[in-house]
């Protein structure tokens, strides 16, 4: 007899959990009494209002039609068309950029250049890694990065867990205090139907002052194993990896070119005017009118405002159609000044956009658990609810308890955009009740995804990272644990601070 196969418990793919919630929420539309709020002028719900309806229970008809709805919309929820379609061109941006292999030879380049001043390597590249998860959600571009790293470290001392805390914690802080990345901030953002720049003051302040924790607290550790190397948490294997890891990768370096010089510029350059362009710079002050000036001057000249277009809309305007607009032309201009062939341009472009498709298409997913809440008319009740229990509780608690909320959320569910596409649309509107605007809400949620995504071994960045660093999951948590702490209680200040400004 063949002895049977043992099957290992696999956590289920982001779509099977959604679509399971999805279900769910369907025969809870037969149990859960609906009812509706009304709204002002800008849509926003308004508290006190609750009445209860006639029920509209959703059935497998339904369920089946809630991802397509969650894409195009319908007349309850808008659809995530918007997003998605933003999420692939982004993608065939990265890919454009990433052909040029420009950003792993600035890192190269980088490292050769700080060759025997390689501390102060720990926190110019965490800053870096830290901007690219901020404002894209840098973290599957790092992997090819580590094999350039963790021989460096080695070579000056430290070990591959100073190398895997200056790539992945660097990258997924920056995630966690993300200003605007479209993956995270983005989605939620889109959801609430709120500009990205709202609540960008606070994300700002968080980066800088989590990303100073994490720095300190890599070096701290660094420092201890350089004076001593037997408090390495891999010194065990130390002579394994000595012989393991080498640098002849950056020895074989010949340097990084003008052309990718160049590419790395508008790269940067094209997440400066995206920054720039969702800044509602006329709301932080009624003066500052300087894009929305310039707009109608160009516009305003003869012949060149129509080439230009007459419906150009002034940066601080920007949304998801401009900003979409602005990667794609930013994909073309990078590939004319690297001088790349059509035929390649159209390949690396849809080769980046297809492995965007998973991100895109679960984001839509997603939005169908809103359909079917919306369209079952259980999402008032819901909200009535939430109304009921937050009735005197502080600002800060709620924002508190909506960050802890979503910490076991981000595990259930990995997918950043799939968790803000499935959630915000409750959690938002619930923090009007609370007096807690929903920029706030978004950063409670892109924090504790950006947090569970640092030690969660369902992640294959992490996994990903660990195995190339020969580093156990068990040990990184050992390594990471006080850190993870000192993240939340910094977080959970910095939020209450937020219901203060």
């Amino acid at each position: 007899m063949g002895e049977e196969k043992k099957h290992k418990l696999r956590m289920p793919s982001a779509y099977s959990i959604l679509f399971m919630i999805t279900a769910i929420i369907a025969i809870l539309t037969w149990i859960i009494p609906a009812g509706k709020y009304q709204t002002n002028a800008d849509g926003q719900i308004i508290p006190g209002t609750y009445t209860a309806v006639a029920s509209h229970a959703q059935g497998i008809w339904d369920v089946l039609m809630a991802p397509i709805n969650g894409m195009l919309g319908n007349a309850t929820t808008d659809g995530a068309i918007t997003i998605s379609l933003f999420i692939l061109i982004i993608g065939g941006f990265l890919g454009v950029v990433n052909s040029t292999n420009s950003l792993n030879a600035g890192i190269a380049s980088l490292l050769k250049r700080f060759s025997g001043k390689e501390k102060m390597l720990i926190p110019i590249l965490m800053v870096l890694f830290a901007l690219g998860g901020s404002t894209y959600g840098m973290a599957e571009e790092t992997i090819p990065l580590y094999a350039l790293v963790i021989p460096v470290m080695m070579a000056v001392g430290y070990d591959a867990i100073v190398a895997i805390s200056v790539v992945l914690v660097g990258s997924q802080v920056g995630c966690l205090a993300s200003t605007v990345n479209p993956f995270a901030t983005g989605v939620a953002s889109q959801t609430l139907g709120i500009s990205v720049g709202d609540g960008m003051g606070l994300r700002v302040i968080m980066l800088v002052v989590l990303l100073g924790i994490s720095i300190w607290y890599t070096m701290h550790y660094a420092n201890k194993i350089k004076k001593d190397p037997t408090k390495s948490l891999l010194y065990s294997q130390r002579k394994e990896d000595e012989v393991h890891f080498d640098t002849s990768e950056l020895a074989n370096f010949e340097g990084i070119s003008r052309t990718q010089k160049r590419v790395n510029v508008l790269f940067f350059a094209s997440f400066i005017i995206m920054i720039v362009s969702l800044v509602p710079w006329d709301q932080l002050n009624e003066h500052w009118t300087f894009f929305d000036n310039l707009t109608k001057w160009l516009v305003g000249i003869p012949v060149l405002g129509k080439v230009l277009g007459t419906d150009m809309v002034p940066l601080g305007q920007w949304y998801f159609a401009e900003i979409s607009m602005l990667f794609m032309l930013m994909a073309i201009v990078i590939a004319v000044v690297a001088r790349m062939a059509e035929n390649k341009f159209v390949s690396a472009f849809m080769n980046g956009a297809s492995e965007m498709i998973g991100v895109a298409l679960v984001v839509a997913v997603a939005r169908g658990i809103q359909v079917v809440m919306n369209d079952g008319m259980i999402t008032g009740t819901v909200l009535h609810f939430g109304e009921q229990a937050l009735q005197g509780l502080p600002s800060g608690i709620f924002i508190v308890l909506t960050y802890i909320f979503y910490i076991p959320m981000s595990f259930l569910i990995p997918s950043t955009s799939g968790l803000a596409a499935a959630t915000m649309g409750i959690m938002g509107p619930m923090g009007t009740f609370a007096h807690v605007d929903k920029s706030l809400v978004v950063t409670a949620y892109q924090s504790a995804s950006g947090l569970i995504n640092l030690i969660t071994p369902t992640s294959a960045i992490v996994m990903g990272a660990l195995t190339i660093g020969r580093t156990n999951i068990l040990v990184w948590i050992k390594y990471t644990w006080k850190l993870i702490l000192m993240l939340f209680i910094a977080t959970c200040v910095l939020l209450v601070i937020g219901t203060l400004i």
